[in-house]
């Protein structure tokens, strides 16, 4: 795990969540809803391993609401893995992403997205995000990530306190 230095502080960025869409996700990585066609679809996402020799870790994830883990304080990315979050026991969600500037998260692309709880999805290598937040309830993700337990499976960076708002 690395850590990039902390930005200057600053008042909290009150970021109001949106609904999710294809399009809207797309530059983060693949949302998954239901196969088409039915009843199978394989390589529903590219699923992205820069390290061969690096295993991939099928983890169960558990997952806190969100207003239990505010003010969000720092994005995560994996650069040299794409990472899947399938929910098996959620009834909502919210995701936190921005655009890379520098090698850093770009805290003025903060952007947080409502997923609804039979929505997965796939983040791209090196997209910035938050950790998982369930709405409302604890909950439950199988994630898949190639993870070998070192440093360069995960790099942390600060952003300016971050307060997740629901839409009016």
């Amino acid at each position: 795990m690395t850590t990039l230095p902390s930005p200057a502080p600053r008042d909290p960025i009150r970021l109001v969540i949106r609904p999710i869409a294809p399009d809207l996700f797309a530059s983060f990585g693949t949302l998954h809803a239901e196969p088409d066609p039915l009843p199978r679809q394989d390589r529903a996402a590219p699923v992205w391993n820069g390290r061969p020799a690096v295993p991939p870790n099928l983890a169960l994830i558990r997952s806190e609401p969100y207003a239990d883990v505010m003010p969000l304080r720092r994005l995560e990315q994996h650069p040299l893995s794409s990472q899947s979050f399938l929910p098996l026991s959620v009834a909502g969600y919210v995701v936190v992403v921005a655009q890379d500037r520098d090698g850093a998260p770009d805290p003025g692309t903060l952007t947080a997205f409502a997923v609804p709880g039979h929505v997965g999805l796939t983040y791209r290598a090196g997209a910035w995000h938050a950790h998982m937040m369930t709405r409302e309830t604890p909950g439950t993700f199988a994630m898949l990530a190639y993870e070998d337990g070192s440093e360069a499976d995960c790099v942390f960076a600060a952003i300016p306190e971050t307060l997740l708002v629901e839409p009016a």
